[in-house]
């Protein structure tokens, strides 16, 4: 089947997505209904990711204690450590978080053709195409985010230059899968092996963040922020710091000291608080009237949930004097209400060190990502596009905006560039080791079982050449970057007119990826 131009003289498309009545439709009529749902999907796939990073930031937040006893005066210090590591939270939970779209929508197309002998179209091509969208106008974006002038570069190039390697070698290894070493098939041993290799990319970037000799690279790092995961300002309105600081407020005591916020004015070293030796007897009283009042509390703000998914109109939405501004913002609003409406059910992001909340978003998020799978099968249908074109544009694009997110974020708030572009180097990798493994591991599994026969692939060689021309064009990304760093001494920012010109320069190597991937997985080159 050809790409864009077999849209014309196809066959009448005979499925449908809820009701039989929609084939009476005109396909052009169905096409913009599937667009406008798929669209629409995506606002609320935003809406859930906001929720998420929030629930993945107090995960991040969470500090152990650790009780020391001084030498000299027997008092007991308690020192509370951060529990993660900063670049295992960054590939382990940022970019696994922000991939989780692309993984979702890979394995539901892999449990759909279970017992298939041949995979899916879209997981695959979706995380391609994902791949160019993260390094292309991700990058494009962080560029110019920056004030004017102001220049972010990479703290920790080593780390930076690990998770590089990982994310380059991932694609190369999907290539020697495809074209070298079982061409056309995937085996069980290959899945497997695609699968591990995650396990070494957590292993290595955790052994060059500590420095282990022989296997890190001896170079220095800078200064980085204590706050590795950056804060997003929530536009809903609802007081989430509001839980965490009500348990700091309740002592007045100078011996007690705020340990539950990441904003500490000491960033070189952990937080520390000295408690004398004391016997209070009336501990447990108090400490289950804090446990009470902490329970109480949660319930008002889950319920302050539902009341803020109703309001309309912000406090500042109010003061603007233009009208059409304030019945635009309305109208948006409420087309927002039901997904608002929706994930106020996700429990407050405090919970549990915000474990509750995480796991309830990651549910509404595979929810959602697999009404995203149906409708871009009604779209291929009624339109005879190629899949793998939808998967490489459409769903690529919409299922990255959670990366878009996360690394326009952490440009704009974080000192240094480390986080927006360890996001994206870190989410092309999980994109390969995870949300493809994963789904080639279950499919071959099921066949190797079933059948005794390896997973075959559908036009690999068109995903091939796809895979040659975003190696190609992503070598083109780095080295502009590489260039930004020895002109301007940073990744991001910098002056405004060669900060607008590399974004130029990005969103056109992404425009020859599209239109070359299309035109080779429809067979037109």
């Amino acid at each position: 089947m050809l790409g864009v131009s077999s849209i014309l003289g196809h066959e009448k498309c005979e499925s449908y997505l809820v009701f039989i009545g929609e084939t009476a439709l005109a396909d052009p009529c169905r096409a913009f209904l599937y667009f406008l749902g798929l669209a629409y999907c995506f606002v609320g796939l935003s809406a859930i990711t906001a929720r998420f990073f929030r629930s993945m930031e107090n995960i991040v937040k969470h500090k152990r204690e650790v009780v020391e006893i001084d030498p000299v005066t027997h008092a007991e210090i308690i020192r509370h450590d951060k529990v993660w590591n900063y670049t295992i939270a960054d590939i382990s939970l940022l970019a696994f978080g922000t991939s989780f779209p692309q993984i979702s929508l890979a394995t539901i197309d892999a449990i759909q053709n279970i017992g298939n002998l041949y995979a899916g179209g879209l997981g695959p091509g979706t995380l391609v195409g994902s791949a160019a969208f993260d390094l292309f106008p991700i990058h494009a974006v962080c560029v110019v985010v920056p004030k004017v002038g102001e220049l972010k570069k990479i703290a920790d190039l080593g780390v930076w230059l690990v998770e590089l390697f990982w994310s380059f070698w991932a694609y190369i290894w999907l290539y020697i899968i495809l074209e070298v070493w079982t061409p056309n098939v995937v085996t069980l041993c290959e899945a497997l092996l695609t699968v591990m290799q995650y396990g070494l990319l957590l292993i290595h970037a955790y052994a060059q963040d500590k420095r282990w000799p022989y296997i890190s690279l001896p170079l220095a790092r800078s200064e980085r922020p204590e706050d590795w995961v950056p804060e997003e300002t929530d536009s809903s309105g609802l007081d989430y710091e509001e839980f965490s600081e009500i348990t700091c407020d309740r002592e007045e005591n100078n011996n007690v000291v705020d340990i539950f916020s990441i904003h500490s004015e000491n960033e070189t070293g952990p937080l520390y608080q000295r408690v004398p030796p004391t016997d209070n007897p009336a501990a447990t009283i108090d400490n289950a009237k804090e446990t009470m009042f902490d329970y109480v509390h949660f319930l008002r703000l889950w319920k302050q949930q539902f009341v803020d998914a109703v309001v309309l109109e912000s406090k500042n939405s109010k003061k603007l004097d233009n009208i059409y501004l304030r019945a635009a913002r309305i109208c948006w609003q409420l087309l927002l209400l039901p997904w608002r409406l929706l994930f106020a059910i996700v429990p407050p992001c405090h919970v549990a060190h915000g474990w509750i909340s995480l796991v309830c978003s990651l549910l509404f998020i595979s929810g959602i990502t697999y009404i995203v799978t149906k409708l871009t099968d009604m779209i291929s249908c009624v339109t005879g596009i190629n899949p793998y074109v939808i998967a490489f544009t459409a769903l690529a694009s919409g299922t990255s905006w959670p990366d878009l997110v996360a690394s326009k974020i952490a440009a704009e708030r974080q000192t240094t560039a480390d986080s927006a572009i360890a996001n994206i180097t870190c989410s092309n990798s999980v994109n390969i080791y995870v949300g493809i493994g994963v789904p080639w591991l279950i499919d071959t599994a099921y066949n190797f079982v079933a059948y005794r026969q390896p997973l075959r692939i559908q036009n690999a060689s068109g995903l091939s050449f796809s895979l040659l021309v975003f190696f190609i064009t992503s070598v083109g990304c780095i080295t502009v970057l590489v260039i930004r760093r020895l002109v301007f001494g940073a990744e991001l920012g910098g002056p405004r007119l060669w900060a607008w010109i590399t974004c130029g320069c990005l969103m056109l190597l992404w425009i020859i990826f599209v239109v070359l991937s299309s035109l080779g997985v429809s067979g037109v080159i």
